[in-house]
């Protein structure tokens, strides 16, 4: 598959988002080559489509399964595997944030919780305290937020952030906003 220079850029830097993401380039590059190909693809043509080993599509592939960012599709007459992901971004968006939550922040969740409930916590200073109880409060907050907008609708997560945007300019044309 011959990438037009579009495409190209598009993946180039979605590897490089990736990157800073805390993925790997290839695995970012892979997905986005999927994301814009518009049909499956095996994994020879993704190896030479982005000039890659084979093997590290493999492994690629099997780190964006273990997200469920990407699946096996099989073609009629056909043996190898191919591998799709899907074309809408909500999904994608909801896919990447269920993920990352529970790699990363239903962990913390749980650590701050047996922190505070841990007897050693009495022997820990009141401000360690204080800011460990203040980090749960709010990871709870954000993640029952999270949960509200992955509930709902694409349509109606779009008019709900177009709204909390109008909001928070209203807000922050506010006095007290101003003083800060």
């Amino acid at each position: 598959m011959e990438l037009k220079p579009v495409t190209e850029r598009f993946i180039l830097h979605w590897g490089e988002m990736g990157s800073r993401w805390g993925v790997n380039r290839t695995v970012a590059q892979i997905h986005a080559l999927l994301f814009l190909a518009g049909r499956p693809l095996d994994a020879e043509e993704i190896a030479e489509t982005l000039s890659v080993a084979r093997s590290n599509v493999s492994n690629s592939i099997k780190e964006l399964q273990a997200w469920r960012l990407v699946r096996v599709v099989h073609l009629m007459g056909d043996r190898r595997d191919y591998f799709e992901t899907s074309a809408d971004v909500w999904t994608l968006f909801k896919l990447i944030v269920e993920g990352r939550r529970q790699r990363e922040i239903d962990p913390t969740l749980s650590v701050l919780r047996e922190c505070l409930a841990s007897p050693d916590m009495a022997a820990e200073s009141l401000g360690s305290r204080q800011r460990i109880n203040e980090t749960l409060a709010f990871m709870e907050i954000l993640t029952t937020w999270m949960d509200e907008m992955l509930r709902m609708q694409p349509e109606t997560l779009m008019k709900t952030l177009g709204v909390g945007a109008k909001i928070s300019k209203v807000v922050r044309k506010s006095p007290a906003e101003s003083k800060r």
